[in-house]
């Protein structure tokens, strides 16, 4: 089959033609996070004849992350989340370049990931990498497109898109403790939307047509068929060079320190110990420890009172994402003896595990 043919009707849409088509196959897009969010963006992207796309994604899939992950089968669970989303959109579309970085993004690989790629895509649900997400944008002068989702509600909009406003200059709170998908439930159809409407800046981006969502904020409500549209100014201080990207975050990232469950094991008995689950309270596996007190991480800053400033704390979350905002919130208070278990639950249940079986 040609691409001629397998383009044809987007091709014959007088806004793109085969000039378009080409800038199509000549873009790089680079997309950070492979879960909800990227799961609606990739198929599109990869449909339209975007000619390399890059994905960004350490995480693996689960279950329960299939009524929103559309891309994945049941026969996946457990694999790589970016692999799998590869293998899926080369069947969809066999003439486009695919490259997986199963990885982190952090601070020590974002700004060599984003020079190589024309569009970066935030698919993530971490309010801490959505501001490296921007501020390597800054650094590298490469415009992101935002989405996240909250429930039902959604945004999108598009971030240092012609030296336009940044993240920062609409959410320049760096300390937001907004909850990720996780924490605060989300319904397959908002996260589809989004993400849909994310891959439609990035083509508008590439061709050079419509409207792009700079300096504006869509919001959609899929239960109330609503969205809004607010208009927002760049900030005057969003500057950032490479100096100040490593500043911060080479001194930040180094903060939060983890450590492997199977190294602490001795400790499961120590009352002078405590195991932070910050988990909610329905999530598995349950991990039962003597000395576990668990506080969804929701809830953390607001019942902070209940742990004591100078015990061990070791904190885990289901995988080691959360647990690691933990740490940090922690650290803000003054904690000093606390530190993130690596794998989280999923680990330490595996750990648990080998350690009945080899008594």
């Amino acid at each position: 089959m040609s691409e001629t043919s397998r383009y044809n009707r987007q091709i014959i849409l007088p806004e793109i033609g085969e000039g378009g088509q080409y800038k199509l196959l000549k873009s790089k897009v680079l997309v950070i996070g492979a879960g909800g969010l990227g799961a609606a963006i990739l198929p599109y992207l990869a449909g339209a004849g975007v000619g390399e796309i890059g994905i960004v994604d350490d995480d693996f899939i689960e279950i329960s992350n299939l009524h929103r992950q559309v891309i994945y089968k049941s026969s996946a669970v457990g694999k790589g989340k970016a692999a799998e989303a590869k293998a899926m959109i080369l069947e969809l579309n066999p003439l486009i370049n695919v490259n997986v970085f199963s990885e982190k993004l952090s601070a020590k690989n974002a700004i060599s990931l984003f020079e190589n790629y024309d569009i970066i895509v935030d698919a993530t649900d971490n309010i801490a990498i959505k501001y490296l997400i921007n501020d390597a944008c800054l650094v590298t002068h490469k415009p992101m497109v935002y989405g996240s989702i909250f429930r039902f509600q959604g945004q999108v909009s598009v971030f240092n898109y012609q030296n336009g406003p940044t993240y920062r200059c609409l959410y320049p709170d760096e300390n937001n403790s907004a909850l990720n998908c996780e924490d605060a439930g989300v319904v397959g159809v908002s996260v589809g939307i989004i993400g849909m409407l994310q891959a439609n800046e990035v083509i508008k981006m590439i061709l050079g047509v419509g409207e792009v969502l700079s300096g504006k904020i869509l919001v959609y409500n899929v239960l109330k068929n609503e969205q809004q549209k607010y208009d927002f100014e760049k900030s005057s201080e969003v500057e950032m060079t490479k100096e100040d990207f490593e500043q911060k975050y080479n001194s930040s990232e180094n903060q939060v320190e983890e450590i492997k469950f199977e190294l602490i094991l001795d400790e499961i008995e120590n009352d002078q110990v405590l195991f932070l689950d910050v988990r909610n309270e329905d999530e598995l596996p349950k991990i039962n420890l003597k000395n576990t007190l668990q506080i969804p991480l929701v809830n953390l800053e607001n019942e902070i009172g209940k742990l004591n400033l100078n015990q061990t704390i070791y904190v885990f979350c289901q995988s080691g994402s959360r647990s690691k905002i933990a740490v940090e919130l922690l650290q803000k208070h003054q904690f000093k003896n606390i530190k993130s278990i690596a794998g989280g639950a999923l680990a330490m249940k595996q750990s648990l595990h080998e350690k009945i079986n080899s008594n």
